[in-house]
């Protein structure tokens, strides 16, 4: 078979495949391009899914009548330039485009036309590109004083193929948003437009460079939810800072697809981020939970390499194992300093639920009776209505605990009731306890306020300066029991137990070598494994926590574990979850009556601990509704 060289509109589309995979990669391109031009407002047109026609004009510093013929040839860029010894080093990348590509890219498969007025001429010029075939430059109407504006007509027309594989236009067009949302996020102070099919889809305007302008951006492009439930981030290692907001634990979603990752200004999709995410919240979601997280990463060019794909969609970096740690350690510190914190989100669904069945009429309320006949009072004088026998609502017949102003226990009482057989921390006072004459304090001013009452023998009502509190009090107390277990555990070291045979467990070679380069860190959590030739790892001991083990299954998940996210996650999930249950069944139990000593302890130990927010999967352990709020339901504000 003869070798033959490929004709260059040929060379063209095949590169055009892997650079405008569809509608929203090409203006992925365009956008980068009008971001490197130092562009302050993006307006984005898009009309069939982008398939029909894209139009993308910003108010950068322009192209000159001379720069438009170059600036649609292949591997022309003004992005790169060579160093003193005339090298040209693509680590040292500090834009967003560099490899020359897309604008030949999108003219070989579509109808491209680009007009521009460079910063400080007065002429504007255009060049127009069908199929690859190059027009001449000539002039044009230009509205901004400089900038570019560039519009893509029958995107693919010249790769019918193509076109058979692009979805719906309205999965396009989806594409389209979510790609303009990841590039607002990226670039806080560039104002934002998305027209669809004429329709206005984003109107974001520039907001102020730094955090408080960021989290506005996130706020418009997430929600408003996000800003009030999210915490910042800003944490540096050996030359690599991290920064952004993540979600607190109860505001998480069912999938991943609110988890974004940018580098060095560069919004990318990385598996380096999903699995560092999942080590953070493992200790506060279940897994069919994820957390909502915007991250930025900041280092050296040196230390990542952006041109491992066609489209910039992924990178790699030189030290991924430091990258994940910083991500893991940040958001576990910034956990932490959450404290007791839970989203917001909980008493806006229990409001919207209590408005809901408001609404609802005599449906609302099982026990509901109909009033008296249109004739009003006369009909029941009459004998034509018969009153209702007195009814009693539901729930007010049952089992309730008081708790009278004053009713404080002293300190030992309360650390009894927070802690049970155990001896609370020296460390924890409790404002209002004490041995001798108590101060004078009022109760409400404590962040979950003074319990007023129990209900039925499950939750706390508690009352605040400015609200009311209720709490879970089996899954406030069981987040409690297992922090202190984790705590212990963490103090003293896992327990291992040794197995009577030792257990061979067979691997893949690359894998039991990963496993084995792991086995310092697996022993530290009570597992001891040590080489057994090629291919193969000897169990000898497991945590005692576990009990009898499938160990060949836990050394198996490990093993993926660390193929895929670089940690050993399923034996310190497994360790959490045992701790988990046993902390479930040693807490308060639902239907416990609790006097007041003990109701308050709980509420003191709850603002003293870190994660109280939240039970072991991710559920709230108090809901808060502001007296404002409550005031709405009734109609007094």
């Amino acid at each position: 078979m003869p070798i033959r060289r490929l004709p260059p509109e040929t060379v063209n589309r095949i590169a055009a495949g892997e650079v405008v995979e569809r509608p929203a990669s090409a203006i992925k391109e365009l956008v980068d391009n009008a971001i490197d031009a130092g562009a302050t407002r993006i307006e984005v047109e898009a009309h069939g899914g982008g398939l029909t026609r894209i139009l993308v004009a910003d108010d950068g510093c322009g192209l000159s009548a001379e720069e438009l013929p170059v600036a649609i040839e292949r591997h022309a860029t003004s992005k790169l330039a060579p160093d003193a010894q005339g090298l040209w080093d693509l680590l040292a990348i500090h834009t967003m485009g560099f490899r020359g590509e897309a604008l030949p890219s999108i003219g070989s498969v579509a109808r491209l036309s680009i007009s521009s007025r460079a910063k400080g001429q007065s002429d504007a010029w255009s060049i127009l590109v069908e199929g690859g075939a190059v027009g001449d430059v000539a002039p044009a109407a230009f509205a901004g004083d400089h900038g570019a504006r560039i519009e893509v007509r029958d995107l693919f027309y010249a790769t019918p193929a193509r076109l058979k594989f692009m979805k719906s236009e309205r999965a396009e067009a989806l594409a389209i948003t979510e790609e303009i949302k990841r590039q607002a996020m990226a670039n806080e102070s560039v104002g934002f437009s998305l027209d669809i099919d004429g329709r206005r889809v984003i109107r974001l305007p520039p907001e102020h460079p730094g955090p408080q302008g960021r989290l506005a951006r996130l706020s418009a492009v997430l929600g408003r939810d996000f800003q009030d439930n999210a915490i910042e981030i800003d944490q540096t290692r050996d030359g690599v800072r991290l920064t952004g907001f993540a979600g607190l634990p109860t505001y998480n979603r069912g999938n991943a697809a609110h988890q974004y990752l940018f580098v060095n200004g560069r919004p990318v999709r990385d598996r380096l981020l999903q699995g560092a995410l999942r080590a953070a919240y493992a200790d506060f979601l279940a897994r069919d939970r994820h957390p909502t997280a915007a991250l930025y990463i900041s280092l050296d060019t040196s230390e990542v390499d952006v041109n491992v794909h066609p489209a910039k969609a992924e990178v790699r970096f030189r030290d991924p194992a430091l990258v994940r740690g910083l991500i893991v350690g940040a958001l576990r510190h910034a956990l932490a300093g959450a404290g007791h914190r839970a989203s917001t989100t909980t008493a806006a669904s229990a409001l919207d639920a209590i408005r809901a069945q408001t609404m609802a009429g005599p449906g609302g309320y099982s026990g509901y009776q109909p009033g008296p006949s249109p004739a009003g009072f006369s009909a029941w004088r009459s004998g034509g209505w018969t009153r209702p026998a007195p009814q009693v609502l539901p729930g007010m017949s049952d089992v309730s605990a008081r708790v009278e102003p004053g009713a404080y226990g002293v300190a030992e009482a309360v650390r009894e009731a927070a802690y049970g057989d155990y001896d609370a921390p020296p460390s924890i006072a409790y404002p209002g306890v004490s041995e001798g004459p108590a101060p004078v304090f009022d109760p409400v001013d404590f962040p979950l306020g003074a319990a007023r009452a129990q209900v039925h023998e499950t939750y706390i009502v508690a009352q605040t300066r400015d609200g009311v509190v209720i709490v879970d009090q089996h899954a406030a107390h069981e987040r409690l029991v297992y922090e202190r277990m984790k705590g212990e555990m963490a103090a003293g070291g896992v327990a291992r137990q040794a197995l009577l045979l030792p257990e061979v467990v067979e691997l893949d070679p690359a894998e039991a070598e990963r496993v084995v380069a792991r086995a310092d860190e697996l022993a530290a959590l009570g597992l001891v494994l040590e080489s057994f030739g090629p291919g193969a790892v000897l169990v000898r001991e497991t945590p005692a926590l576990l009990g009898k083990t499938d160990a060949a299954g836990l050394v198996r998940d490990i093993a993926d574990d660390l193929a895929e996210n670089g940690q050993a996650l399923a034996l310190k999930e497994r360790l959490e979850e045992v701790c988990s249950t046993m902390a479930c069944h040693g807490s308060v139990r639902a239907g416990r009556r609790l006097n007041g000593a003990e109701m308050n302890a709980l509420l003191r130990e709850m603002e003293a601990t870190p994660h109280s927010g939240q039970c072991n999967h991710g559920r709230p352990t108090y809901v808060e509704l502001k007296l404002a709020d409550i005031e709405r339901l009734f109609g007094r504000r």
